[in-house]
């Protein structure tokens, strides 16, 4: 089919890799908040049926105000995600190896070459 060879369109945008881990993080804390409340939904079901049919309010039964506070809670935890996640992480300087202290103004392909500054005794 004509149209469908192109490659990925790759975004302008770069995400560094701490903002990337942060954001990893924050969506696997939320993932198991949701998961713990589906979970909970889950069990109850499973072993404790007849509370389901408990009718809190409106004539509507548990099992019914659950699911909808769980379809709920997604859409609450997607927009927190979203709102966590708007800004770029702060970027740490990351450590240089043990041998390479004092050399940090040395360019990397330098440093790997085994120029740059003498070592001092």
């Amino acid at each position: 089919m004509s149209g469908f060879d192109h490659p990925p369109v790759r975004s302008a945008e770069q995400e560094s890799p701490q903002t990337a881990a942060r954001n990893a993080r924050y969506g696997m804390i939320l993932f198991v908040a949701y998961l713990l409340l589906y979970a909970g939904f889950m069990l109850l079901n499973a072993f404790q049926p007849a509370v389901m049919d408990a009718i809190p309010f409106a004539g509507i039964n548990l099992a019914i105000v659950y699911g909808f506070g769980l379809i709920g809670a997604a859409l609450l935890l997607a927009l927190v995600y979203g709102w966590i996640c708007r800004s770029p992480a702060p970027l740490t300087p990351t450590p240089l190896p043990q041998g390479e202290r004092g050399k940090e103004n040395i360019p990397l392909a330098r440093r790997q070459r085994g120029e740059g500054r003498e070592e001092r005794a």
